[in-house]
This record gives structure tokens, sequence and C-alpha cells, in this order.
């Protein structure tokens, strides 16, 4: 690697054309890297990247099995009963990044308002990303060293998150509702929690078919609509269990069984006998 570290937070890197280049020294850079890319994010600021592919981590060897059910409300909630939120914005920093939109809005094309705008909603934008990187890095950092199998449902995010605008002749319905649940899906960051669980836990990490894991009761295994109270709270029709919804859910994906639905009440076979988190009665 043609670079040098000159403090405990300061480097130096040759770069062709330019010589050598300063660089906050922000983690540690493990041996073996010997190529570079230096780039120049949306909000104008400068990174460093070696390319090390570092190792994976290593499987506790306990024999737990974890289901993760994603959402919006909560990003990831685990069989374990843990709920896990994704960081963005502070609520001040909403507020601050509407009224830079409105004022990009009202700004003429070319000017140095409009070109003012633009650099303070990219730098909003990319202190949103920065923190859900870093929450999802240590989120599944996490969740590889307590569990030895991972299993998650198989999502077509891609699918999900398209625009329901449609066309001139045939146009959608329920725009804006669509687009707000596109917004929180993709910043709750499904796709780049379980890329970097399969990076972090090669091997180790199911994809399960989701059908039904939000309608099963993880008690008696009875599938029901109805029993999805609301977005937080399932109470199964048939046998009474109650808990977090979410939790339930995680409870059906850690079992591994995809639900098919046959005609009827479509009740199955009980999966899971472990104790539950009960809610208290209402």
């Amino acid at each position: 690697m043609a670079g040098r570290r000159l403090s405990r937070k300061t480097g130096e890197v040759w770069v062709p054309k330019a010589g050598w280049v300063r660089f906050r020294w922000s983690r540690a850079v493990p041996e073996g890297a010997k190529s570079y890319r230096v780039k120049m994010d949306r909000a104008g600021r400068w990174h460093i990247s070696f390319a090390v592919i570092p190792d994976p981590v290593p499987a506790p060897g306990n024999g737990q099995v974890a289901g993760i059910d994603r959402g919006v409300a909560v990003s990831a909630a685990l069989s374990t009963g843990d709920l896990l939120h994704a960081p963005g914005l502070t609520v001040r920093e909403r507020l601050r990044l509407r009224r830079l939109e409105r004022t990009l809005a009202r700004a003429k094309r070319g000017s140095n308002r409009r070109g003012q705008a633009r650099h303070a909603i990219a730098r909003l934008r990319a202190r949103e990303t920065d923190r859900r990187k870093d929450w999802t890095e240590k989120t599944s950092t996490g969740i590889a060293r307590r569990f030895d199998l991972i299993r998650v449902e198989d999502l077509q995010i891609k699918n999900m998150t398209r625009s329901a605008k449609g066309t001139r002749q045939n146009p959608g319905r329920n725009v804006r509702a669509k687009a707000g649940l596109n917004r929180g899906i993709l910043g709750s960051g499904w796709g780049l929690l379980v890329r970097r669980l399969e990076d972090k836990a090669p091997g180790r990490v199911e994809k399960i078919n989701p059908a039904f894991t939000s309608q099963r009761c993880s008690a008696c295994g009875q599938v029901d609509r109805g029993s999805r109270e609301s977005q937080a709270v399932f109470r199964c029709t048939a046998c009474g269990f109650a808990g977090n919804a979410d939790v339930n859910a995680a409870i059906n994906i850690a079992a591994g069984h995809a639900v098919t639905a046959r005609g009827g009440d479509g009740t199955t076979r009980p999966v899971n006998r472990e104790p539950h988190l009960l809610l208290p009665s209402a």
C-alpha cells in the first residue's frame, strides 16, 4: 500500500498526479491492503477506502437460531424480543429539511441560492445515510456474534418499493401513501442489513418464504388475519395468545416454516413451544 501513518488520527497516501494526500485515520486498515479508492460523495466530502476483504464473524457455537422480522415502525424485530430501530434525522433536522426543500422549489435554476439549498439538503441526506449505515454495521455484527443461524424473510425489496405513479393513461392509486411507505422501507435499511449479515456470517443466513408469517400464531399455529389487531399487537383468535406482532412474526421466521393457505381457517400445527412475551390484558 502506497500510504503511511503519521499520527494516531492522521495518515497520508500517495495519489498519482497529486502527490501525498493526508486523510483522517478513522479506523484500522488491515494488513494486506494493496489498493484504495478516493471519491467525493454528494455532500462534497472526500473519502478514501482501502480494498480489503475482512474475515467473517466466527459463529458462537451455541446452537441458537434467530428470526428477524423487518418492518417500518420497527426496523428489525428479533425472535428473542429485541426491537431495533434504524436511526434517522431528528425532529429539528426533518423540519429544516422541509424548509430547505421549499426553498429549493422556489429558487431560480442556476442561482447561488438554489446551489446552497441543494448542498444543505445533500448534507442532511448524507447524515441520515451515515447513521443508517453505522447502525447496520453494529447491528449485523452483534447478531452474527450472538446466533449460529439467522433466518430472514425472502423479500423482493426492489419490487416492494416500486413507484405506484403509473402512467398518464393508467394512473396509480394512493400514490402519496405508497411513496411514504417506500421511503419508510428504504429508510429502515432492509436490504443493507441482510446483505451485511450475509457478508459477516456466510453460510449462516437463511431466507424463508414470508407467506403469512405475520398472521400465524407462534403458540398454536393458527393463521388468521384477524389476530393482527394492529401494527404492534397480535392476539390469537384461537388460543388467546397475546404479544408483540413483530416479535410473533420473528418467532415464526425463526421456526423456518412457510405457511400455505388452504381454505377454511388455515389452521396448522404449532411450530414453537418457547416462552413468549405477554402483553397485559386490555
